[in-house]
């Protein structure tokens, strides 16, 4: 099946070259994905995988090994981010 991969701010480094300066990918994942499934090949430090949202919902931490993927869904993470 096929989900759209967003990384924002900092983590856009983990994509491949050709797609960071659109922040996003096309990712063919196996049906019934987890969020942790699609996230591990990429190899994110955990420690920056703050916001997780799957078509604009919030995932929360304890859900992101279990919470499932379907066909079609937007996956978008961001970093911690500070500011002043």
């Amino acid at each position: 099946m096929q989900i759209t991969f967003k990384l924002y701010a900092s983590l856009t480094e983990y994509l491949p070259a050709d797609r960071r300066t659109a922040n996003m990918m096309t990712l063919d994942v196996a049906p019934d994905a987890s969020i942790a499934e699609v996230i591990d090949p990429f190899q994110l430090p955990m420690k920056l995988v703050h916001l997780v949202l799957i078509n604009g919902h919030y995932v929360p931490p304890d859900e992101r090994h279990s919470r499932r993927l379907a066909e079609g869904d937007v996956l978008a993470i961001w970093p911690p981010i500070a500011g002043g």
